[in-house]
């Protein structure tokens, strides 16, 4: 009887952890493998694109609103739509070698190219007599220019996460899954992403580590020549489930049929949508909420890890190690407690944690930001300057924020699209994605820039106190949010188990 309930106990937990059949492992897997690969490569390009343009001459944190904001935003609308013209005139297997090469090979001009000969290329000269006419106010504009190499490294590495991640990955899989095996692998995927992010940080900081000062191309060049790898990995593996894995097992690629393929809506259209559902505008308050709570904090951190790490090397080593604390966090918690939690303690209890953590950690940490020496006393015991123990908190903060959002934020905000019509499950969630993403990480980098120009420092650390009423007011808006939804969703559910 004890064998058979300990049988009974660990097939109870394979089916939680691993609810795979056999047969679909050999599509599972490499989808897996593939996930694992894209997200080490966005991982390894995040710790290079933030540090070669924060650390980079006369530059700073101040430079990653207007690339994100300016930059970055324009360009991943036009690939978007160009991806979308070029499907109807190409295979998608093409279109995903040509764009993994074409990533492939500006990664490689960067490494063993560009970046050996960077001071050569930035014209320096021309860059001092715009900041001398501009004035100081203005350098953060001025840096663009000047470290033009690196800000097209930052926009590239940028687009990996947004067209290589979420079109070519994401659609490629919802392409070749139904959605009964939707619902048992993407848990699995996406821990796969997160399983990379936790070797990100040690295989970086060894490279770093080992190579420094005048030698920190040669740890450059070693990163990219495990991108170059990665992404020979990507197109190999694709190349043997379509070539291969798929066409030989009829089992393994029976895709459920799109039942509304109107789902793609202009920015307008979005808007409109969202603003005629009370239930919708409730979501998207919750997802422009995270992006600019989220963003305006992270940048400001970025800024005093520069004051505590101008060196190149030093800085991206740091990130490396953020970012692999919040795979190792986001892994565990997700794997093993993330549906648990929402069964026991409830929906609105779980939604209600993200704003809360989110918020009370933010504002903590810009408040010490402007208040250093209350941390004075602490200094001794944890052998850290002030500014150390301000970054060091920044970054707990960072990790939380991003483990609140895998975790709670981002599988509430799923179970929310549960209750509704079909039109507006699926037009609604499209509107949503649209508006959220651009006025969240977007918006935040245009009220940065605009409060920056308005205090005429040119420095994203004179307008930390601007930042606390607007996150602490944003917050509450969120909150209240999770409230007002959390009735409506009770209400629908309750009409929809009747």
């Amino acid at each position: 009887m004890a064998s058979h309930g300990e049988s009974s106990s660990f097939a109870k937990w394979r089916n939680r952890l691993w609810p795979i059949k056999a047969y679909e492992l050999k599509k599972i897997l490499p989808l897996i493998f593939m996930k694992f690969f894209i997200s080490f490569t966005y991982g390894v390009l995040t710790t290079m694109k933030d540090a070669f343009v924060v650390t980079a001459k006369g530059s700073g944190a101040e430079v990653i609103p207007i690339l994100k904001g300016w930059i970055v935003l324009p360009i991943a609308l036009g690939a978007t739509m160009l991806y979308s013209k070029l499907t109807n005139t190409f295979r998608r297997s093409v279109l995903f070698y040509a764009i993994i090469t074409f990533f492939m090979g500006f990664i490689a001009l960067y490494g063993f190219v560009l970046y050996p000969h960077i001071d050569t290329l930035s014209p320096h000269a021309s860059a001092d007599w715009l900041l001398e006419k501009l004035g100081p106010q203005n350098s953060h504009w001025v840096a663009i220019y000047r470290n033009w190499v690196q800000s097209i490294f930052f926009v590239v590495a940028e687009l990996w996460g947004g067209i290589v991640i979420f079109l070519l990955f994401w659609g490629f899989v919802n392409h070749i899954c139904n959605f009964n095996e939707a619902k048992r692998s993407y848990n699995l995927l996406i821990a796969g992403g997160d399983m990379a992010q936790m070797f990100t940080g040690p295989l970086v900081c060894y490279f770093t580590g080992r190579f420094i000062g005048e030698h920190f191309s040669l740890a450059l060049q070693s990163l990219v020549g495990i991108v170059l790898f990665f992404g020979l990995m990507i197109m190999g593996i694709h190349f043997l489930l379509t070539r291969k894995i798929l066409k030989n097992d009829e089992r393994l690629y029976q895709p459920q049929e799109a039942s509304d393929t109107k789902t793609k809506l202009s920015l307008f259209q979005s808007i409109k949508f969202i603003i005629r559902s009370p239930y919708l505008r409730c979501i998207a308050v919750m997802v422009v909420a995270y992006g600019l709570t989220m963003n305006l904090t992270e940048v400001t951190w970025k800024a005093n890890l520069k004051l505590l790490h101008p060196e190149t090397g030093a800085y991206q080593a740091a990130t490396a190690t953020v970012s692999s604390w919040v795979g190792f966090c986001s892994f565990f918690i997700t794997l093993f407690a993330g549906g648990i939690l929402i069964r026991s303690l409830g929906w609105h209890f779980c939604a209600q944690m993200p704003p809360i953590v989110i918020g009370v950690s933010s504002l903590t940490f810009l408040t010490l930001c402007l208040n250093p020496s209350w941390l004075s006393p602490f200094t001794g015991l944890f052998n850290l300057s002030p500014l150390g123990m301000i970054v060091l908190f920044g970054a707990f903060q960072n990790v939380s924020t991003k483990v609140m959002k895998y975790v709670l934020f981002d599988s509430t905000k799923e179970m929310a699209y549960i209750p509704l019509d079909m039109e507006s499950k699926v037009k609604g969630k499209a509107a949503i994605d649209v508006v959220g993403a651009r006025l969240g990480k977007s918006g935040a980098s245009w009220v940065q820039i605009a409060l920056i120009q308005l205090a005429g420092t040119g420095s994203v650390l004179s307008i930390t106190h601007f930042l606390i009423p607007l996150i602490a007011c944003t917050v509450i808006f969120w909150i209240f949010s999770v409230r007002t939804l959390n009735k409506q969703f009770q209400e629908k559910k309750l009409i929809l188990e009747a």
